[in-house]
C-alpha cells in the first residue's frame, strides 16, 4: 500500500503588506523571541541572587538584538554560503530572504553581553546565565518561523508525519524543524527552568550558560540526522553535517563550564 504523506500547509511567509512595506512571520518570530525572552529576564533579574536592576535590561536587549541579529547572519554567509555571498555581497543584507545562523548569532550575543556587563560592571557570567535561560524562547519562535518559510527541511522519511515540502521534491521528508523547535525550544526551556527555580544552579555563575551549551548542542547534534544538509555544502566531514561540526564544541565546552562554574564559590545576595 502506498505511503499516505502529508502536504505542507503552505502558509504565507507574508503576513500583510503595505505597499512596499511586509510584515513577515520570520520577523515577527525574532520580535516574539526578543520580547518574551526579554519579560522573562525581567522576572529573572528579580529573584536572588539579585546582581543587577531589571531597568538595566532595557539596555541589554540593544546589546542582544544586535547580537542576535548581525551574529546570525556573518555566521551563516561565512559558516554556510561564503561563495555565494561573495559574489553577491548586496544580498548579504537581504536578511528577510532567510539565512540565519544559529552559531554566529550565539557567538555575537555572547560579545554583546560581555561588552554590556563589562560597561557596567556586573558579572559576565551571571548575564549569560540569564540570557541563556531565555534563549530557548526565541529558538522556539524562530524554528517555527523556519516551518512556516518551508526551508531547513528534513531528509525523506516514512514517519506518519513526513510531509512533501515546496521546495524539497517530491518525497516526503521529516519537519525537522519542529523537531528542533521541541528541542531546541520547549524541551530545553523547560529543562533550564526546572533546575533554576528548583535549584540554587543560579548562585554558580556560568553553570546555567554552560548548560544550554551543552543542551543545545546535543539537540542540535541529534536533529541534524534527520535534517537535510545544506546544499551547497552537504556532507563535510566523515559523514557530519556543518551543523553537527559546529555542535560538538558547544558541547565540549559547555560541560567543562558548568564543571568549572560548580567548583567556584557560590554567589551571594548583593553580588
Amino acid at each position: 500500500m502506498e505511503q499516505a504523506v502529508l502536504q505542507f500547509p503552505n502558509i504565507d511567509p507574508v503576513i500583510f503588506s503595505i505597499g512596499p512595506f511586509a510584515v513577515r512571520w520570520y520577523a515577527l518570530a525574532y520580535i516574539a523571541g526578543l520580547i518574551l525572552g526579554w519579560r522573562y529576564c525581567v522576572h529573572l533579574c528579580r529573584q536572588a541572587p539579585r546582581f543587577m536592576d531589571p531597568e538595566a535590561l532595557d539596555d541589554l536587549l540593544v546589546y542582544a538584538t544586535l547580537g542576535v541579529v548581525l551574529g546570525g547572519r556573518i555566521g551563516y554567509v561565512l559558516f554556510y554560503n561564503p561563495a555565494y555571498y561573495f559574489e553577491n555581497p548586496a544580498h548579504i543584507l537581504q536578511v528577510w530572504q532567510g539565512g540565519m545562523a544559529f552559531h554566529g548569532g550565539m557567538l555575537g550575543t555572547i560579545l554583546g553581553l560581555v561588552v554590556f556587563a563589562l560597561r557596567r560592571g556586573i558579572n559576565p557570567l551571571a548575564v549569560g546565565d540569564m540570557v541563556a535561560a531565555a534563549a530557548p524562547i526565541g529558538l522556539f519562535f524562530g524554528r517555527i518561523a523556519n516551518f512556516i518559510n518551508g526551508e531547513l527541511f528534513g531528509r525523506p522519511g516514512d514517519v506518519p508525519w513526513a510531509m512533501v515540502f515546496p521546495n524539497g521534491g517530491p518525497e516526503a521528508r521529516h519537519p525537522s524543524q519542529l523537531y528542533e523547535a521541541v528541542l531546541e525550544g520547549a524541551l530545553l526551556f523547560s529543562l533550564l527552568a526546572w533546575l533554576i527555580w528548583r535549584t540554587d544552579i543560579r548562585r554558580y555563575p556560568g553553570a546555567v550558560g554552560g548548560l544550554f551549551l551543552a543542551g543545545y548542542g546535543i539537540a542540535r547534534f541529534t536533529v541534524e540526522f534527520f535534517r537535510e544538509p545544506d546544499a551547497q555544502l552537504g556532507y563535510v566531514f566523515a559523514g557530519a553535517t556543518m551543523g553537527q561540526l559546529l555542535s560538538l564544541p558547544m558541547i565540549l565546552a559547555g560541560i567543562a563550564i558548568v564543571l568549572w562554574a560548580r567548583r567556584r564559590p557560590r554567589m551571594t545576595e548583593d553580588a
